[in-house]
């Protein structure tokens, strides 16, 4: 059962706050190493090297216990990612429960729906990790959740079918309700992802969804010419030749 409180902004010491801050940002960072594992793990450029032999306490193994085939990395990169969006949307869960007394009744939709969102994302994975399942309480069901331009979850005949991206908007959009609860909810100072300034990756990929598109010097033989200005990629993305 789910108690009721006043719907107010807990008071906490500036500690306490960097402290919840710090653990928001860290869940963005096992997220984005995650993703970059799995996109370099997919092109066939993550290194698999593990020591030939690792002592740890107690216990001890040689390079055949724990190396990885390729086909396997590819497999628990994907698991990776999975996990890293489910400590994200918890630590997004505790970052709200720790500076709201009552999230789920809070007078600001928008405050109320994230929670909403992260708490049936956390659930999902609770029970089944590595086969999430959505469980929704009856009064629940059958309503719109939203973060207006960032994230949004309709549990219509939601209730216990397997999790899948595009029922809440996909990895990126919890990535995006992340910086939404640390910028302007929690009113972290540090500089905003879109305002770093990097260097050029050496290697140029664009990613719609699960389809990788990858920057190459020239055409390799025995490519074969796309009939036609336009390329259909499937999944609803289509390339069109400029003029």
């Amino acid at each position: 059962m789910l108690r009721k409180f006043s719907s107010k902004l807990v008071k906490l010491r500036k500690d306490d706050k960097n402290k919840i801050i710090a653990q928001l940002f860290a869940s963005e960072l096992q997220f984005r190493l995650a993703s970059a594992v799995r996109l370099a793990t997919t092109m066939k450029e993550q290194p698999l090297d593990l020591p030939i032999q690792w002592t740890y306490g107690n216990h001890s193994v040689k390079n055949n216990e724990i190396a990885l085939r390729e086909d396997q990395a590819e497999y628990a990169s994907w698991l990776l990612h999975q996990s890293a969006i489910f400590l994200m949307a918890t630590e997004i869960k505790n970052a709200l429960a720790a500076i709201i007394e009552d999230p789920i009744n809070h007078k600001d939709k928008k405050i109320s729906d994230a929670f909403q969102i992260v708490r049936f994302i956390r659930n999902a994975f609770a029970h089944h990790p590595f086969k999430p399942v959505w469980s929704i309480q009856k009064e629940y069901q059958g309503k719109i959740f939203e973060v207006p331009g960032i994230i949004k979850l309709d549990t219509t005949d939601l209730n216990e079918k397997v999790f899948d991206w595009r029922h809440y908007g996909g990895y990126l959009a919890i990535l995006r309700l992340s910086h939404f609860i640390r910028f302007n909810i929690l009113k972290d100072k540090s500089k905003k992802p879109s305002d770093r300034v990097l260097p050029k990756p050496k290697k140029e990929y664009i990613q719609f969804g699960d389809l990788i598109l990858k920057k190459i010097k020239k055409i390799p033989k025995g490519a074969k010419k796309i009939d036609g200005n336009t390329f259909d990629l499937g999944g609803g993305y289509k390339i069109t030749q400029k003029k």
